[in-house]
């Protein structure tokens, strides 16, 4: 058991470092090449900030552990809104552009609404068992092409780049080496999780759906507690902002879409409770938005959305 859980923390170590020490030099490689710096944001780092969500998924897909992959996409963009957000907006209130009101925060609404329509084959395709199957990955893939196009489109009007991008810099040789090591610690780190996470769960006798939500989730979504806090501190808003709800798509449409073409996701009955509080917590930031004086996420509101989070995990804890 203690292994397990030194097994584990090495894991989310090994993850994270990977993921960063990957974006970084797939950065620094793409610059070298003369790429935009506006490409490389909506690509190499967007793709880099999901990777822990991804890999973790993909092996827990390949392995049948479908609670796993339900309970790490919808705990990590839940954690994202309620926890992430709710902790950014107490340390500096939250002022959220048009086009993200309008457009990003309502396509982040809409993902989990699709979640619960591709999850329901009860309800919406007279199933024998609620599954996210091959097709339905295909379809989450096809929204997520809809959300790259819109961000490109967006990226070429003016002023649709807020906020500058670090880029560090890397010789070609080196820029490839880090790759290679990043993407052996995303391997190493996503394997080491997934195996660990399943053994703590027998050993407790927990759910994998229960690891998922908390242990593992809360893990993979470290990079974005980190940049968020990092971002508002700076008073740069858009970042912490874009960051968590860029996240959030990403998650349902991407890492969701390619872990039920790698394996059909069964659902279980307990896995809607997470769908809908999934889509609580999107309803609940457009809402925020709404109150009080312009488009922002006041410290009181933020305080609001941390409370409902550990309120949830708390009724996750007691369900053991």
């Amino acid at each position: 058991m203690i292994l397990s859980i030194v097994l584990l923390l090495i894991g989310f170590v090994v993850l994270i470092f990977g993921a960063d020490k990957l974006v970084d030099a797939a950065s620094g490689l793409a610059a070298n090449f003369g790429i935009p710096n506006i490409v490389i944001g909506l690509t190499v780092v967007a793709f880099g900030t999901s990777a822990p969500e991804l890999v973790v998924n993909v092996f827990a897909a390949a392995s049948g552990s479908s609670e796993m992959v339900m309970g790490n996409v919808l705990g990590s963009n839940i954690f994202n809104v309620l926890g992430i957000l709710g902790i950014s907006a107490i340390v500096y209130p939250l002022t959220v552009k048009s086009n993200t009101t309008w457009i990003e925060i309502p396509l982040s609404f809409l993902a989990a609404l699709v979640v619960l329509i591709v999850a329901n084959d009860f309800l919406f395709n007279d199933g024998a068992k609620n599954l996210i199957s091959f097709g339905d990955g295909i379809i989450l893939l096809l929204f997520f092409s809809i959300f790259l196009v819109y961000n490109i489109m967006v990226s070429k009007q003016p002023g649709g780049l807020t906020e500058s991008l670090e880029i560090s810099k890397f010789t070609t040789g080196s820029a490839i080496l880090w790759i290679i090591i990043g993407l052996a610690g995303l391997v190493l780190g996503g394997k080491l999780i997934v195996d660990n996470a399943v053994s703590l769960a027998v050993e407790f006798g927990l759910s994998q759906r229960l690891i998922g939500l908390t242990i593992v989730s809360i893990g993979t979504s470290l990079p974005e507690l980190a940049t968020s806090i990092a971002a508002v501190r700076k008073k740069k808003v858009d970042i912490a902002i874009g960051n968590v709800v860029g996240s959030n798509i990403f998650n349902i449409f991407f890492v969701l879409g390619i872990s039920s073409i790698v394996n059909p996701v069964a659902i279980s009955e307990p896995n809607f409770i997470d769908i809908y509080m999934n889509i609580l917590a999107g309803l609940l930031l457009f809402l925020f938005l709404f109150t009080g004086k312009g488009r922002k996420l006041e410290r009181w509101e933020g305080g609001v959305m941390l409370g409902l989070y550990v309120v949830y995990l708390t009724a996750l804890i007691m369900e053991w």
